[in-house]
């Protein structure tokens, strides 16, 4: 990788080392100078730890009007970004903290990032967590290498017991925060997004509560280039970053959601250092609705053949609700950085998103019980090409009048004007007939 480099200072928060303390020690208090250096250095650094993810011209391009690459980062060994910051982080640590070994509190991607290249770098690594937490995160966890503990009913308590340990047996306790470190292993994403897609106008990327991976890769990409468009996307539910951008320090008070399917989308803003960069760096943040990013994820699967969660969706979520109409005609990049989508939540999300993006549809009509009423129902459906899914027959509690049936059906569509030209069909032949509204 080719990299030029100046000395320019971009964050001014002090320099403190990594402490040799074997207590709880929080990543917040390796803050220092975050210059375009520390950023090539971690990428040299990890070269050999985490893959170089392509950046990949999408056929998602044509539909939204503009050039569109994918930077897949969901395809690094734990399926999250977060790798990149965790392994700088661990490398960066003194040999005789190495030795001690490490300890988390959560099922994160943080976490499972730890899990892995701790035991890669045959540094001790102990995972505390609840009983509440994810069967297969916990066993993934420990296939990564980790001693997974399980310990109290909620992530608090956890947390709580983590620090203990950690200062009874001389582990240091991690938890994401915004140090130097992690964000210059972040920012690593920038210089290969610059490297891997020539004459970027803009790159979009996951924001929220924890926006290091924007703010680290926004300071090689001004570096690089000033007149690169930096844009973050965080959930409309969640509106964390804006609000702390607009309060001028963290938002601590902020509801948050412990849904899985949220991840770190609707996690509280962690730290000041990333929030200055983002201040001082990024062109736009932007929020969208659940159901955005819900039909982000069909999107991906269907064209990329990509499974991802909800913070790997949310970039292109942006574009699926029109929020940067400036970038038509553009070239654009957008960081996928996660693909840690748990599978019982992942039928319910794509079952979600063909609903609301008219490709399932139900309705439901009253016929007289006759012989060949269903067969010139389904000959309507036929002749509208219309895939029949489901249908169901009630006869005890119908309402209507005697020696009827009342049927609801499910179908497939191809778009919204295909449900629409159905949906005609339908009530020309039954009036009666009532669609169900998503």
């Amino acid at each position: 990788m080719k990299i030029v480099s100046r000395n320019e200072e971009l964050n001014r928060d002090a320099l403190s080392r990594i402490p040799r303390s074997s207590s709880r020690t929080s990543l917040s208090s390796c803050n220092k100078l975050i210059r375009f250096e520390d950023i090539s250095a971690a990428a040299f650094k990890i070269q050999c730890g985490v893959q170089k993810t392509p950046c990949m011209y999408s056929r998602l391009s044509k539909q939204y009007g503009m050039d569109i690459y994918l930077k897949k980062e969901f395809l690094q060994y734990t399926g999250s970004v977060k790798e990149r910051g965790v392994l700088y982080l661990l490398t960066s640590l003194p040999q005789d903290q190495q030795r001690k070994g490490v300890i988390v509190a959560s099922d994160s991607n943080f976490s499972m990032a730890v899990a892995y290249h701790a035991s890669e770098l045959r540094i001790p690594v102990f995972v505390i967590m609840s009983t509440s937490m994810s069967p297969a995160r916990v066993k993934m966890c420990r296939e990564y290498g980790a001693m997974v503990i399980s310990y109290g009913t909620t992530a608090k308590d956890s947390q709580t017991h983590a620090r203990r340990l950690a200062q009874e047996n001389g582990y240091l306790y991690l938890e994401e925060e915004d140090s130097a470190v992690y964000l210059s292993g972040l920012g690593t994403v920038g210089l290969e997004v610059y490297e891997q897609v020539p004459k970027l106008d803009a790159v979009i990327f996951p924001a929220g509560g924890h926006c290091g991976l924007l703010a680290g890769s926004a300071a090689a990409l001004k570096h690089l280039n000033p007149h690169i468009s930096v844009i973050g996307v965080e959930s409309e539910n969640f509106p964390v970053l804006q609000q702390s951008l607009k309060a001028g320090h963290p938002i601590e008070d902020q509801a948050c959601s412990n849904h899985h399917f949220y991840g770190d989308v609707s996690g509280l803003c962690f730290g000041s250092n990333s929030l200055q960069l983002t201040g001082k760096l990024v062109d736009k943040v932007v929020a969208v609705r659940e159901e955005d990013i819900l039909i982000s994820m069909l999107r991906l699967l269907e064209y990329e053949r990509a499974t991802v969660d909800a913070e790997g969706a949310i970039g292109l979520a942006a574009l699926v609700a029109g929020k940067l109409p400036e970038l038509k005609g553009k070239r654009v990049a957008i960081v996928i950085c996660s693909g840690n989508l748990e599978l019982h939540l992942l039928q319910q999300c794509i079952a979600r998103a063909l609903t609301l993006d008219n490709r399932v549809c139900r309705f439901s009509l009253v016929l007289s019980d006759c012989p060949g009423d269903i067969s010139k129902l389904l000959e309507i459906l036929a002749r509208e090409e219309a895939r029949v899914l489901d249908i169901r027959q009630e006869r005890m509690f119908v309402t209507s009048e005697l020696f009827t049936v009342e049927v609801t059906c499910t179908v497939e569509t191809r778009d919204k004007i295909h449900a629409a030209q159905l949906r005609n069909a339908l009530l020309e032949r039954y009036p009666t007939a009532a669609w169900t509204e998503r």
